[in-house]
C-alpha cells in the first residue's frame, strides 16, 4: 500500500475545507483534500451570512466566486401572519459586509473546488477515509477511492471538515448529543416561475407557521428557488403520513398564507429531502494533530443560516493555526480555536433556543419596532457574533428573554 506524505490533510471539500485549503495553498503548504462525493453535488445550506465574505476574501476564492453572478443577499425577512420583520444587513451595528450570496450548493461548492485545482490544490473526489491513526501530532490515514484502492496518507496535521459526514467524530468516537431539541427539515427545488419581482429575489424569507413550525424561501439567481419546511421531528413525521416526503412538503406549502398561491401547484425539481434530528454536537473540537470544523464539529439549526458561516470561521481558524503550529510555534488550541468557536456557538445557540421559546419571536414582530434593537440583533444575524461590544451579544444570555418580558408585560 503506497503512502504519500503532506503537511496538512483536509478531509471534505465543502466551503469549510475549501476556505482551509485556499488559505494554506497561499501559505504555500503541503496539502491534500480527500472528499468522499463526486462535485457537483446536492447539499443544503443555500442561504450565507454576511461574515462568510471575510473568509472566502482571505482564502482567495471571492474573485471566482463573484465571477458566477449568484444571488445576491440583502438581508432576511421573518413573517407572522400579517406582521412582517425584514432586516436590511447595510443598517447593522458595528462594520462588517452588507450582503452575502444565497446560492445552489452545488454550484457553489464546485466553483470553490475548481478553483482550488486551478491553483493545482490536490482534490480527490470520490475517496473515503476508512481509518487514521495518531502518533502524537502526526497521523497516518487510510483511503480508499470508488475502485476500491486503497492507500495511506501521513500528514502532520489533520482538518476534519467532513460535514455531516462526521469521520473523525465517528473514527474517533467523538459524538454527543445536542443540547438543543430534536428538530426536521424537507427541502427541494422548484422552478419559481410566479416570483415577483424586487425584494422576493434579494432576499430569505421565513414564514413562520406555528411557533416551532416555519417555512424556508430562498431564491436563487438561476431561476430556482430553494422550499423547505423547519419543525419539531414529530411535526415533520405527522406531515410525511403515508405520502412520503414529497406529500410532506405539498402539506407544508398548503399551510403558508402567504406562499400557497405562488407554490401551491408547483413541482418539485428533486423528490424533497429528509434531513432528520439534524443538530449535532462533539466531546472536543481538537486533539493532538487535528480539529475539527463545521458540521463535522457542530451544528445548530437552519433558522438564522449559521451553519456556512461556523463552517468557514473553524475551516479557515482552524488553517492559521496549523500553519502556525508547522511553523514551530507552541499553539494553545483550547485558547485559541476551541474557546474562541465556543464563543459564537454559543451566541447563536442561545438565539435558536430564544426563537423556540417564542422569545426572540416576540422581539422581532413587536409593533412599533425598537430600531436601535433590530440594528443589534441584525448583526448577529449577519454572523458578527464575536464582537462583544454588541450588548445582543456580550448579554445575548439574558438580553433577549429579559426584553421579551418587559414587552408582554408592559
Amino acid at each position: 500500500m503506497g503512502i504519500e506524505e503532506v503537511d496538512v490533510l483536509i478531509i471534505g471539500a465543502g466551503p469549510s475545507g475549501c476556505v482551509a485549503a485556499g488559505y494554506l495553498q497561499q501559505q504555500h503548504v503541503r496539502i491534500k483534500v480527500i472528499e468522499k462525493s463526486k462535485f457537483p453535488r446536492l447539499v443544503v445550506g443555500e442561504s450565507l451570512i454576511p461574515r462568510v465574505m471575510d473568509h472566502f476574501e482571505e482564502a482567495g476564492l471571492l474573485p471566482a466566486l463573484q465571477a458566477q453572478n449568484f444571488q445576491k443577499k440583502l438581508g432576511a425577512r421573518f413573517i407572522r401572519g400579517e406582521v412582517i420583520s425584514d432586516f436590511d444587513f447595510g443598517d447593522k451595528f458595528g462594520k462588517g459586509w452588507d450582503w452575502t450570496w444565497q446560492v445552489p450548493r452545488a454550484d457553489f461548492d464546485h466553483t470553490m473546488t475548481q478553483e482550488l485545482q486551478r491553483k493545482h490544490v490536490d482534490i480527490a473526489f470520490e475517496t473515503a477515509v476508512t481509518a487514521i491513526e495518531f502518533d502524537g501530532t502526526d497521523s497516518l490515514t487510510t483511503i480508499q477511492d470508488k475502485e476500491g484502492n486503497r492507500s495511506q496518507i501521513k500528514a502532520r496535521f489533520v482538518i476534519d471538515a467532513s460535514g455531516y459526514g462526521r469521520v473523525l467524530p465517528r473514527l474517533l468516537h467523538l459524538d454527543k448529543p445536542s443540547q438543543l431539541n430534536p428538530h426536521s427539515a424537507i427541502f427541494s427545488h422548484v422552478k419559481d416561475i410566479n416570483r415577483p419581482a424586487g425584494i422576493e429575489g434579494t432576499q430569505i424569507s421565513f414564514d413562520v407557521l406555528d411557533r416551532e413550525v416555519w417555512l424556508w424561501v430562498i431564491p436563487f439567481s438561476n431561476g430556482m428557488t430553494s422550499l423547505g419546511i423547519v419543525a419539531h421531528t414529530d411535526f415533520i413525521e405527522q406531515l410525511k403520513g403515508d405520502g412520503g416526503t414529497v406529500e410532506a412538503l405539498k402539506r407544508a406549502i398548503n399551510l403558508s398564507d402567504f406562499y400557497v398561491k405562488r407554490f401551491a401547484n408547483t413541482n418539485f425539481e428533486f423528490e424533497p429531502i429528509h434531513l432528520k434530528n439534524y443538530s449535532a454536537a462533539v466531546s472536543k473540537m481538537f486533539g493532538d494533530g487535528f480539529a475539527l470544523t463545521g458540521n463535522s464539529a457542530e451544528f445548530l439549526d437552519p433558522v438564522f443560516s449559521s451553519g456556512v458561516c461556523f463552517a468557514t470561521e473553524s475551516g479557515i481558524l482552524s488553517a492559521k493555526l496549523a500553519y502556525r503550529q508547522l511553523q514551530g510555534e507552541k499553539i494553545d488550541w483550547q485558547v485559541e480555536y476551541a474557546d474562541y468557536m465556543e464563543r459564537g456557538i454559543r451566541v447563536f445557540t442561545t438565539y435558536v433556543k430564544e426563537w423556540y421559546t417564542g422569545n426572540l419571536q416576540t422581539l422581532f414582530f413587536h409593533r412599533p419596532e425598537n430600531l436601535d434593537v433590530k440594528r443589534k440583533i441584525c448583526a448577529v444575524l449577519a454572523g458578527y457574533v464575536w464582537n462583544e461590544e454588541n450588548p445582543f451579544v456580550k448579554k445575548h444570555d439574558r438580553v433577549i428573554r429579559t426584553m421579551a418580558y418587559m414587552l408582554e408585560n408592559s
